[in-house]
């Protein structure tokens, strides 16, 4: 059943792409000599389209190549996303896919934006008040997609985004492995105390030869202490900095999932089992004892 449908989506696509050529009043051989001009200038035959191979792709349900995608999209004057659409392939979707891969590696995501649309809200229950908690999947009448285009009054460059690898339990209980983080690239200096509780603490992303990580970080005069959350199991690290260690911007944003089990390694694990709150109390304990050996009179609150 997949299978036939499949194959109509195919035969759907190329009469889409059939519909294309003719309204530009484009003939087969228009196209072959208009791809042969492209497979000349970039010096490869992969983006020349003969006659037969067109006929293949309008009639037949052959998917063209990404080369061929390229060729048409130029041909048509129409952009290579549409074409892929019509195979199924919406790249302004992708972040919709994410949380079906998991890298262990924390790491800055760009998948959101290189969208070119979003579906946001474009109306509301009449008795929706911004002033009060509520599910928003029940007062959202209707949404919509809107280019992005017409959010760049909204642009702000300063924010990059990341993401919190699988493995990288640095910030749990807080920020578990799978959250996504919006990072304020303007707040690339490191604040020393004036917090009341660790939830008012900044936390910063920060790349190290390793790769990326977020943590709470202290100075000293020539190294960066990356503190982890004191129920994490990783150990504190200390940096040169900023040979070692270069904080990208502080975490002014996040989302992550609720309920989220740590990863099943016995690197990282930290399974429910009697006796774990004292373990715990005690990797807080030397973790605090370690950060003060280091960073004397800053010890977090």
């Amino acid at each position: 059943m997949m299978r036939a449908v499949w194959g109509v989506s195919m035969l759907s696509a190329g009469c889409k792409l059939r519909n294309l050529r003719e309204n530009l009043g484009l003939t087969m051989r228009d196209i072959e000599s208009a791809s042969a001009r492209l497979a000349t200038r970039h010096g490869n035959e992969e983006f020349a389209i003969p006659p037969s191979r067109l006929s293949d792709i309008e009639t037949k349900g052959v998917i063209p190549s990404i080369y061929r995608i390229y060729t048409l999209a130029i041909i048509y004057r129409r952009d290579a996303k549409e074409l892929l659409s019509f195979y199924g392939i919406d790249l302004d979707g992708g972040a919709a896919d994410l949380e079906l891969v998991q890298p262990p590696k924390t790491h800055l995501s760009e998948v959101v934006g290189e969208s070119s649309v979003m579906r946001v809200p474009i109306k509301f229950d009449p008795s929706f008040d911004p002033r009060r908690t509520a599910n928003l999947g029940r007062v959202v009448e209707q949404w919509g997609v809107v280019p992005v285009a017409y959010l760049s009054q909204f642009e702000n460059h300063r924010y990059t985004y990341g993401y919190v690898g699988s493995d990288d339990c640095t910030m749990y209980p807080i920020l578990p492995p799978g959250s996504f983080l919006q990072i304020d690239e303007s707040k690339n200096k490191v604040v020393e105390g004036g917090w009341r509780s660790e939830y008012e603490r900044p936390i910063y992303f920060v790349e190290t030869r390793d790769g990326y990580t977020a943590c709470w970080c202290s100075l000293t005069a020539e190294e960066i202490v990356l503190q982890p959350h004191p129920l994490s199991p990783v150990a504190v690290r200390i940096l040169k900095h900023p040979m070692e260690a270069e904080v990208i911007g502080q975490v002014v944003g996040f989302a992550m999932r609720a309920g989220a089990p740590l990863p099943d390694s016995k690197e990282h694990a930290v399974p429910i089992r009697d006796g774990d709150l004292t373990r715990w109390n005690e990797r807080a304990a030397a973790s605090m004892r370690y950060f003060d050996a280091v960073v004397p009179n800053k010890r977090p609150e």
